[in-house]
């Protein structure tokens, strides 16, 4: 396994990944650098949109900046495109070394493909992405659940009329606001997060119960056979009641909350619960 799961290198060159929406997404002064051996590869990049006035017209939606590990070790966020971006971006570039690039690429496609004709590469993938991250195995495992999890729910409000992202995101949230007594948008402010993703900065018990909420929603939308918006909207309050009451029945038995503030940004997941351990042992 590789050191840096997100970096990669092109022919000696080193391109800057992330994961993000459910793919590769590569830095873009990072490619333009190894396809010109500029010494300013943010000034051809600004040439570069002037001379090709289609690409800068689009640029804002070709581009999405995402927060990735600068040369001098710290991070910010930094411009970055997905496959069919980067070939975009690649057209505007007359350059011989285009070509392999562009194979390169076309290999990172394939190798979707093959996730998506069979799933279990994928997980495969994405446990390997998470250990590099410093997650432990058990979390990972509850981490993969809860994403298939989440899949099988919306499925379910597409296959019901429920269609558009901003649905998704208001289902979402009530699911979140009846479990946990916060929105995804107040519980990442209360974990000190911005871009990051939510879930994975959740520890085993918020991820449970997040599973919780979604799992029982999904259950009630198919018992009911809920259709359109307004009932699927019914059935997702519903499922996040119940994991909300067990999260407090837990936190009764417990004596303190299930909802934490710390997050996973400073300090790896598994080294953080490995401290735990030792410290609830002694």
């Amino acid at each position: 396994m590789e050191k840096e799961k997100a970096l990669v290198v092109f022919q000696g060159k080193k391109i800057r990944r992330t994961w993000f929406n459910d793919e590769w997404w590569f830095s873009v002064v990072d490619i333009v650098e190894a396809l010109t051996d500029s010494t300013d590869p943010k000034q051809y990049i600004k040439k570069m949109r002037s001379r090709d006035s289609l690409l800068g017209a689009k640029w804002g939606t070709i581009c999405t900046p995402l927060e990735l590990t600068a040369p001098d070790g710290n991070k910010r966020e930094t411009n970055c495109v997905n496959t069919e971006g980067a070939f975009r971006i690649i057209q505007s570039i007359p350059s011989p070394k285009a070509e392999p690039f562009k194979l390169w690429l076309a290999q990172v496609g394939y190798d979707r493909v093959k996730e998506i004709d069979d799933p279990e590469l994928a997980q495969k993938r994405m446990k390997a992405l998470y250990e590099a991250k410093g997650y432990s195995d058990d979390w990972i495992e509850k981490r993969v659940r809860g994403i298939a999890i989440r899949d099988e729910l919306t499925g379910e409000w597409k296959n019901r009329g429920v269609v558009e992202e901003r649905d998704y995101a208001i289902l979402t949230a009530e699911i979140s606001k009846a479990t946990f007594g916060m929105n995804p948008a107040e519980y990442k402010k209360y974990k000190r997060l911005k871009r990051e993703n939510l879930r994975d900065h959740m520890n085993d018990l918020e991820l449970i119960f997040s599973m919780l909420g979604e799992r029982v929603s999904t259950e009630i939308t198919r018992k009911e056979d809920a259709q359109g918006y307004i009932e699927v909207e019914g059935a997702a309050q519903r499922g996040g009641i119940v994991a909300g009451n067990a999260r407090k029945e837990t936190e009764k038995e417990l004596d303190a909350p299930v909802t934490s503030s710390e997050n996973y940004l400073s300090e790896p997941e598994k080294k953080k619960s490995l401290q735990d351990k030792m410290q609830k042992s002694s």
